[in-house]
């Protein structure tokens, strides 16, 4: 017991040591897909900024969308410093400046990026213009020049940059400096891929499959590993009950024996050897049981009569049991008597222990088939169980607890027994009611 229950224990070590290591693969995964998109990021940005950093220097060159070369800006500063334009006409000059060179600039753009599938947006803004003279910022917010239709949302990658523009006038009487117009220009170009998460996924997508495909190979591994763990340990749980049943299973020809002993002892009777013999036979079979040869080994035929004897063998087992046996058969049938044996008294055997008091058996050929009903008043079953009571080492359970002793055998070679014969088993039963085997197997006279 302790052996099992230490299996246990290990088991769910395991199993939990295996769910950790899981989660570490997975969080591992996970990690290097996103540093993975990260550097892809990265170097996708770099790309679009080298192929367009030139012509985005030179965006006046727009083939004449645009005005605004250095002598125009520092005329339109010095005009707007000196009060000559109002701010409103200066910001509408470069609101116009944007509008007049969006289509032409998203064009190219889009033109130059369209064999990768880039969405591209970009923005190019003053974010200072200084009177250098009084150190007076002209304006308080960035001001922008060039933008494309595709709008920035969030910068992917900007730009920065510093010029200055000037210009000086002399007075022609004095030869002296009357005017100096010097500003300082802080300016930012902003890009942004729009569609470089799917960019992204899509050049990844070999790489993310991969990961997965790993990532559900291990998990499958994983899960097959915990129900074959959970099947050997239900295995390893019913063998343990069969080991702790096996005795009382050998109890029942042991007593038989003792009861015939102790009848000679006070009695001589003829009846009681045949007795002996059967039960060392049945105490052999028991142990023929647990071989798989037990079901291949042919021995003698069934004669009419060893269909009594099978009965007669309960009935002075189970006293208090009524046996009632209804036997037409008449001819030898060609079935392993020991084999017939072992259906009638699993049958029947398996009615008693579900409180059944009273059994009929019913032995007869019709057609050429052997017909066996076993019909007995005991507690029955539920229909849900009946799918199940064949299979090896199955009992029925009652709130987890066997109720009854066995090896969860007898059924399971009253089934393949049939089946060695292309036979059919059919049953019916209730709870309280009772249970009804009906055993068909075909022959040849």
């Amino acid at each position: 017991m302790y052996i099992f229950a230490s299996m246990i224990s290990k088991s769910k070590y395991l199993i939990s040591l295996f769910a950790a290591l899981f989660l570490l693969l997975l969080g591992i995964q996970v990690y290097f897909m996103y540093k993975t998109s990260q550097v892809k990021k990265r170097e996708i940005y770099s790309d679009v900024h080298n192929r367009i950093d030139d012509y985005i220097d030179n965006l006046e060159n727009l083939g004449g969308a645009s005005n605004l070369g250095d002598d125009k800006l520092r005329k339109v500063f010095a005009e707007f410093n000196n009060k000559k334009i109002s701010k409103k006409e200066f910001l509408q000059y470069f609101d116009q400046n944007r509008k007049r060179t969006q289509d032409k600039l998203s064009d190219y753009i889009d033109r130059h990026f369209a064999k990768e599938g880039y969405k591209v947006a970009i923005r190019t803004q003053y974010l200072s213009i200084v009177y250098v003279p009084k150190n007076i910022n002209l304006i308080d917010k960035p001001v922008t020049l060039y933008e494309t239709r595709n709008k920035i949302t969030k910068a992917g990658i900007s730009n920065t940059g510093k010029w200055e523009t000037s210009s000086t006038s002399k007075s022609d009487k004095t030869d002296q400096l009357e005017r100096d117009d010097s500003f300082f220009v802080r300016s930012q170009t902003d890009f942004e891929i729009l569609n470089i998460n799917t960019v992204v996924f899509q050049n990844l997508t070999l790489l993310t499959l991969c990961c997965i495909a790993i990532l559900l190979s291990v998990l499958i591994l994983y899960i097959f590993t915990i129900k074959n763990l959970i099947r050997q340990q239900k295995q390893v749980e019913v063998l343990h009950t069969v080991v702790d049943n096996i005795s009382h299973e050998f109890k029942t020809p042991i007593a038989t024996l003792k009861i015939a002993s102790k009848t000679l002892k006070k009695e001589y009777n003829t009846e009681i050897f045949p007795l002996i013999d059967r039960q060392i036979s049945r105490l052999e079979d028991l142990m023929h049981q647990l071989h798989p040869e037990y079901l291949t080994e042919e021995r003698s035929a069934t004669k009419p009569e060893n269909w009594d004897f099978f009965i007669q063998d309960l009935a002075f087992t189970y006293e208090n049991a009524d046996f009632k046996l209804n036997n037409s058969v008449s001819k030898e049938l060609p079935f392993d008597k020991k084999l017939m044996e072992t259906v009638i008294k699993n049958l029947c055997e398996n009615s008693v222990k579900y409180g059944a008091s009273e059994i009929k058996i019913d032995v007869k050929t019709i057609q050429n088939k052997l017909e066996i009903i076993v019909a007995d008043n005991g507690n029955g079953m539920e229909q849900s169980e009946l799918k199940n009571i064949f299979e090896k080492f199955y009992r029925i359970q009652s709130n987890n607890i066997h109720n009854s002793k066995g090896l969860g055998l007898g059924l399971f070679f009253v089934k393949k027994i049939v089946e060695k014969y292309h036979g059919k088993t059919e049953i019916t039963s209730e709870v309280n009611v009772g249970t009804t085997f009906k055993i068909s197997i075909p022959y040849e006279d």
